[in-house]
């Protein structure tokens, strides 16, 4: 934010000066110290009737009516608007003033942990190996892709290639030029054609999440003419490399037709329009190029529909028709589908193969049965072998099946990791990807034949400023619910770092769409580990920690579960020395923000402090909008209050922002991003402009909004640092009351 955001409106001009005395602090100057005052948001009483039911709002004009444009274009905010969130932002800059310092030290400490001159391993394609790169201070990657040595396959052929002198790799997209003179630029997803002529790459250039593609043909280095816009981060070539296809976004900001052009330009052909603004899309192609593939679905059922690779103007047909309560998707193997699926009650899913002709669900068998507790997540498939993922206890496991049937696994023999499938780019190969670490340990890269079973160690995370897994303790903590259910959580702590309560803690967690907290490892955490703290993570239910019936137990009506479970688990960590009531700081984001506010409201006497980032907490009023991108395909989740009167109640009792009231509540720092579709600006804001006056305590209530972004925050990698080490600093501010410095 500059200076003349900050003085554009009285009210901000106003929130500046009283931050003045503790900014001036900051760059040493010697004035009268005074306490910064917090804007004070006006209240204009909006009463909604709904289902014989009223509810009064007197924030609701902080929605911007306009707000799709606003998405598109951030600067056709309404100004009464712009106001009050320049003045929210200037407010809480003055009074973290103290955390400067602090901020500085830990960004430049995270920043040190990153290997900056940084490659991935090569992923073989042909006669091609494609790659990523950094260079020393860049924001964003460099594709790249090189000739590929030794021996592989082309075609179904076998080629030798080996070079006297090393092949020159090939710069594909620079996104440090793509991002030049943007305050936002990310490239959400990338692709070349598989006759390795073309390149395409998708850029969101605010933070909307409504994309850019755009082709290169890779022998003129040209950027083709005629980009394609308002799409989704998804498309895909077809297996020819003839035609280029993609999810578009409508107004709102949802997935709603599935195009088709030549992918070097030229006529535009819709080839699916879903009647449904309920579900998402995705196009796609299966592993052995068969065919091209539409994904279909919300949280609770799905549908493929597919097309022949080698005719990608073809008929769209489906592969069975959606039945509510039926997901799957599918995969083509060589002479069969595979389809992952929840059918027959696998409530933690099990494989089953179909006939390639004749895929419709009567024609279903098993191949990989049902095991209760034991969640397939993910296939990954090449020519004679299935690997699988699975998640048990918290912790992951990778399953290799050949097509006799025999099965042998990989595993780790640790309390708390994870391990990642990462699969293979080419079809007719016997290599696999995957990558372990866990909270101590960072990621180590492996290629794995699936034949020999030999394992080659492609790469080991390196941490510049020096780390040594030895020095960290990673607990694995069962913490029991009301119900008796038990709640994993984990826990990273430094060796030197007591267990007796006096330790501060910070607790994280999510807890929804079946999303699980992995056990994994984060540089930037270490700069609070270092520092003394405790870091947790409760695998609450809402996720599927403990497969797809720990997400089942919390959702519409029992949704609570996720709260009272993470508060188990905070119960669970002071009981055992990990932590004290008062001494902790609850963190999450999105889905996960929703959690902070109602256990801010449920048990504010246990924490320190509250982060909610990007936090849902607006919950009737955005499950009752329809024309937001995310209502109706999240019905499945949360219930519908526009038709469900016992949904409606059951969210109203624990919606953050209906229940918040007089409460002595913690520190609280909720952010948000101007240009985020999923959960918009003004959820935050609205949560800030009730719990303010609402709060009996003196601790308090900031507000942090991203201007030039969306729900992922700041795009580039050391950007996105500073925001990750303001909410680190707030944490320790929490605990310290650094806000008694500012007054």
């Amino acid at each position: 934010m500059n200076r003349r955001d900050l003085i554009a409106t009285s009210a901000a001009a106003a929130a500046l000066a009283a931050a003045g005395p503790a900014l001036a602090r900051r760059s040493g100057a010697l004035m009268p110290q005074s306490a910064p005052v917090p804007p004070v948001a006006k209240k204009i009483p909006v009463t909604i009737e709904q289902l014989g039911r009223t509810r009064v709002d007197d924030y609701q004009w902080m929605k911007d009516e306009n707000w799709q444009a606003v998405l598109r274009d951030p600067t056709l905010i309404k100004a009464d608007v712009k106001e009050h969130l320049v003045a929210e932002n200037a407010y809480r800059e003055a009074m973290m003033a103290p955390t400067m310092p602090l901020q500085a030290t830990m960004f430049e400490e995270m920043k040190a942990r990153i290997k900056q001159d940084d490659s991935s391993v090569p992923r073989a394609d042909g006669p091609w190996e494609y790659y990523t790169e950094f260079k020393t201070g860049d924001q964003h990657p460099r594709y790249m892709r090189v000739e590929r040595q030794g021996s592989f396959m082309v075609d179904g052929q076998p080629v030798t290639m080996n070079f006297v002198v090393a092949p020159t790799p090939q710069l594909l997209l620079d996104a440090n030029v793509l991002a030049e003179g943007k305050a936002y630029s990310e490239v959400s997803a990338v692709s070349h054609s598989p006759d390795h002529t073309l390149f395409a790459y998708a850029e969101d250039a605010q933070g909307s999440e409504v994309h850019q593609i755009y082709v290169k043909d890779l022998a003129t280095g040209e950027v083709l003419p005629d980009p394609i816009g308002s799409a989704g981060g998804n498309f895909t070539f077809s297996p020819d490399s003839q035609w280029i296809f993609w999810t578009n976004r409508d107004d709102n900001g949802r997935p709603d037709k599935i195009f088709r052009r030549p992918a070097r330009g030229g006529e535009t052909t819709l080839v699916y329009e879903e009647a449904d603004d309920g579900m998402f899309m995705g196009v796609g192609t299966t592993s052995d190029d068969a065919f091209i593939v539409i994904s279909i679905g919300d949280q609770v059922t799905s549908e493929t529909r597919y097309i022949p690779g080698d005719n990608p103007t073809g008929d769209l047909r489906i592969l069975a028709p959606r039945v509510v309560d039926l997901k799957y998707d599918a995969d083509h193997w060589g002479d069969r589908w595979l389809i992952h699926t929840n059918a027959d009650d696998a409530i933690d899913f099990k494989v089953m193969t179909a006939p390639t002709a004749s895929p419709d669900k009567a024609n279903w068998t098993d191949l990989i049965p049902h095991t209760p507790g034991r969640y397939i997540e993910g296939l990954a498939l090449v020519k004679d072998f299935i690997a699988r993922q699975e998640r048990a206890e918290a912790n992951t496991r990778i399953v290799i099946r050949d097509r006799a049937g025999t099965e042998h696994e990989i595993a780790v023999d640790e309390p708390a990791y994870a391990l990642s499938l990462g699969g293979a780019s080419e079809f007719d190969t016997t290599v696999m990807r995957y990558g372990y670490n866990s909270p101590s340990t960072p990621t180590s890269t492996y290629d794995y034949d699936l034949a020999t079973r030999e394992r080659t160690l492609r790469k080991v995370q390196e941490v510049p400023s020096g780390h040594d897994p030895a020095d960290y303790v990673v607990e694995r903590l069962n913490a029991p619910a009301a119900d008796g259910q038990l709640v994993p959580v984990t826990v990273l702590r430094h060796k030197d770092t007591p267990v007796n309560g006096s330790a501060p803690l910070l607790l994280y967690g999510y807890g929804s769409y079946g999303i699980p907290m992995s056990a994994s490892f984060s540089t930037n955490r270490l700069s609070l580990v270092n520092r003394g703290w405790i870091y947790a993570i409760a695998h609450i239910r809402g996720g599927s920690d403990k497969g797809w019936g720990w997400f089942l137990g919390a959702r519409r009506l029992t949704k609570k579960n996720t709260f009272t479970d993470f508060i188990a688990a905070a119960e669970h960590l002071i009981s055992s020395g990990h932590g004290k009531a008062g001494h902790i700081v609850a963190h999450g984001g999105s889905a996960g923000g929703l959690l902070m506010g109602a256990v801010n409201n449920m048990r504010p006497d246990l924490w320190a402090g509250v982060i909610g980032d990007v936090p849902f907490v607006d919950v009737i009023n955005t499950m009752s909008d329809t024309s937001l991108p995310l209502t109706p395909p999240e019905w499945p989740e949360w219930g519908n209050p526009i038709e469900d009167p016992e949904a409606y109640d059951y969210m109203m009792s624990y919606s953050p922002y209906d229940q918040v009231g007089p409460r002595a509540y913690p520190a609280i720092l909720a952010t948000g991003g101007l240009s985020d579709p999923r959960v918009t600006y003004w959820e935050p804001q609205k949560w800030v402009a009730k719990l303010r006056p609402a709060t009996t305590s003196d601790k308090p209530v900031l507000l942090k909004i991203n201007m030039e972004a969306g729900h992922g925050g700041a795009s580039g990698r050391f950007d996105y640092l500073k925001e990750v080490a303001l909410v680190y600093a707030f944490a320790i501010w929490a605990i310290d009351k650094g806000w008694e410095q500012a007054s």
